[in-house]
């Protein structure tokens, strides 16, 4: 089996990347696979514990990427394992159309329990994120007649063909893949440090607001809107997160025209921004919300919550999946929700960006291409510019992300200019792990900025 990897405190880069037994595996890549499919770190995993990835030919990093904010309770936690290996013993599959089984229930309580709000709630579990948004879409336009969707610049929400559309950044998520779904439209998003309307929080009193409220009554029609779906931290367009007061005034104003609130917290929920789910730091209690990522742990999960007179609106059969809700992937999310309360992973997010914060501030005032440092909990990004002018610096992210997996650091880009470096570790990261974390990082930053 070779070294334990969940308490290794340094990674160890051996090889070039890629080494010798990646770049044969490569070959297959190269042979097999489509190039669209983009790649971050050019090595290939072999196996993967906590908050360490070791790749074919020994060499081990420090995962910052959390298989995109999947891993949460971090790789092949024991608990999951556990509850994984037990259900698979039972049955794969059944299909829950066909005949349900017993983890689909229980999560669903689990899930309608756990999210915000005080009233009856009720939960489809499916396969992705996209999958949970376009089924949100489906309920919302159903359930109130109306056919238009509200979404903010800088959003992301998927890549089928109604979440491309949802989605704001063009290339490379949306380019020459149209048409479009129709009824879809966008509005300038609270991008603070880039505001729409040239302003800046607190003073401008979220005047943004004003521009979304105008395109339901102006552009669209109060009639006709179904729903408004808002990230409350926007994940790939930057890691901006909604500034305070937000969240609730965009409430109100869908409530005031009998508009469904989705939030996506596909990549905010189950702890990792300080809270269980990013609605709380504001307050709010969606109509919809929708769950995915980090909630089975790396197996394919999503799942849309919503008010049971929302969600009951949908005649039978108008909403599931063959592979909906599996039995294994639910078994692995009833770990996830066991773990994330035991172990208090959304107070252990609070200290791991308490600390990321800490240090890229510090550096922030060091490096004036540092232009920006935000996110909630342990969520967040640097957004890279050159200065003074805030002019995006996409080639300077590429150059720090290389440099930081070259030395055993693996974090991923963000941002609809491609200039931000985000983190998302795994929530069971150790403090050892972490500070090596970040000795690395700012290790790279230095030797690119400076």
């Amino acid at each position: 089996m070779g070294q334990q990897l969940r308490n290794l405190a340094k990674p160890t880069v051996r090889t070039p990347l890629p080494g010798p037994l990646a770049t044969e595996l490569w070959q297959l890549r190269e042979r097999y696979v489509p190039a669209g499919l983009g790649i971050t770190v050019p090595t290939v995993a072999r196996r993967a514990e906590g908050a360490i990835i070791e790749d074919v030919d020994g060499n081990t990093f420090i995962d910052f990427a959390g298989g995109i904010g999947v891993l949460n309770v971090g790789s092949v936690h024991p608990r999951v394992t556990a509850a994984v290996r037990h259900q698979a013993e039972l049955t794969l599959h059944t299909s829950v159309n066909v005949m349900p089984h017993q983890p689909y229930f229980e999560l669903a309580k689990r899930l309608a329990e756990t999210t915000p709000g005080d009233f009856a709630k009720k939960t489809l579990l499916v396969n992705s994120g996209a999958e949970a948004v376009e089924n949100a879409v489906k309920i919302a336009r159903l359930y109130t007649g109306r056919a238009a969707v509200i979404t903010l610049e800088n959003a992301f929400h998927g890549r089928t063909l109604l979440t491309m559309t949802l989605t704001s950044k063009v290339n490379p998520y949306k380019l020459n893949f149209g048409p479009f779904a129709p009824e879809v439209y966008r509005v300038g998003s609270p991008y603070c440090y880039r505001c729409p309307l040239g302003q800046g929080a607190p003073d401008c009193e979220l005047a943004c607001l004003g521009l979304l409220e105008r395109t339901i009554t102006v552009d669209i029609g109060d009639d006709q809107v179904a729903a408004v779906i808002v990230e409350p931290v926007q994940g790939e367009g930057g890691f901006i997160p909604l500034p305070d007061g937000y969240l609730a005034r965009l409430q109100q104003i869908c409530s005031r025209y009998g508009i469904i609130l989705i939030v996506d917290e596909i990549q905010t929920g189950f702890g990792r921004t300080g809270r269980t789910f990013a609605s709380e730091h504001h307050d709010v209690a969606p109509d919809i919300i929708l769950l995915a990522k980090s909630l089975a742990a790396g197996l394919p999960l999503s799942a849309v919550v919503g008010r049971s007179e929302i969600m009951d609106a949908v005649h039978a059969g108008g909403i599931g999946g063959t592979y909906s809700g599996n039995p294994v992937a639910c078994a692995a999310a009833l770990a996830v929700l066991d773990i994330m309360e035991d172990e208090d992973l959304p107070r252990r997010a609070e200290r791991i960006g308490a600390v990321i914060r800490t240090r890229l501030e510090k550096l922030a005032q060091r490096l004036p291409a540092i232009g920006d440092v935000r996110g909630l909990g342990a969520m967040l990004a640097i957004e890279l510019v050159l200065a003074p002018g805030r002019e995006p610096a996409p080639q300077l992210a590429s150059r720090v992300i290389r440099a930081c997996y070259e030395r055993g650091l693996v974090v991923l880009k963000a941002g609809i200019h491609d200039n931000c470096v985000r983190a998302l570790p795994p929530l069971v990261l150790t403090e050892d792990q972490l500070e090596s974390a970040m000795d690395i990082w700012e290790q790279a930053l230095l030797e690119v900025l400076s």
